[in-house]
């Protein structure tokens, strides 16, 4: 089953643009990568792949009122785009702001549907690279009279408290993929010198492409 080509034009051409606004943290290429980590997910579950790959584009458009409550502005924003009505019912436009309300790694509660725990786990992402690169662009971009040393003690202190043990980090889903990957991550911040030395590579190559533009 593959999702409706209409759909795809539509989203394509008016939603994911839309990814280029944001911080480089939340770039089209996220949007992409959640994108397909959800449509990857759904090969283990009898769900309607529209409603997936639907979800998974409009998760983050919220970001365009700022971070705070940005799921729910998504959600609001998916619930107002009258062309979605062509191809979904009420209920399931609802279904899906719900997912998306649903999706935030801060939640402290389980998302109402497998659509919700679906995005929520695609949107983990976790990749060790991956993630301090987008930790360490976001704080570059939002704290940028920050020293280097006040950079390294935001991000790690942000990875600890999400990704850590004990961490608010919820997987809702049992995906090997996140599962193991989460074990790498916790197992590289658990060493303070490899740490440091990657989060020292990867900020100054994020240094170097701000002063080349």
């Amino acid at each position: 089953m593959s999702v409706k080509p209409e759909i795809l034009e539509y989203i394509q051409q008016n939603i994911l643009p839309k990814y280029k606004l944001f911080d480089n943290a939340h770039n089209p290429e996220h949007a992409e990568r959640v994108i397909q980590n959800s449509l990857s997910i759904t090969k283990d579950y009898d769900v309607d792949i529209n409603k997936v790959y639907v979800i998974a584009a409009y998760h983050d458009v919220g970001l365009a009122q700022g971070r705070k409550d940005h799921e729910k502005n998504s959600a609001v924003f998916l619930l107002s785009d009258s062309t979605l009505a062509k191809w979904f019912s009420k209920d399931e436009m609802i279904l899906m702001a719900e997912a998306i309300e649903d999706h935030r790694a801060s939640n402290d509660y389980a998302p109402r549907s497998i659509y919700g725990k679906i995005v929520s786990e695609a949107d983990r992402d976790i990749e060790y690279v991956t993630i301090l690169t987008r930790v360490i662009q976001y704080s570059l971009e939002n704290y940028p009279n920050y020293t280097p040393e006040e950079h390294f003690i935001r991000s790690y202190n942000h990875l600890q408290d999400k990704y850590g043990e004990g961490g608010y980090l919820k997987l809702w889903l049992d995906t090997e993929k996140n599962q193991r990957n989460l074990q790498e991550l916790r197992e590289s911040i658990a060493s303070a010198d490899k740490f440091k030395a990657d989060f020292m590579r990867i900020f100054q190559g994020n240094l170097r492409q701000e002063s080349s533009f």
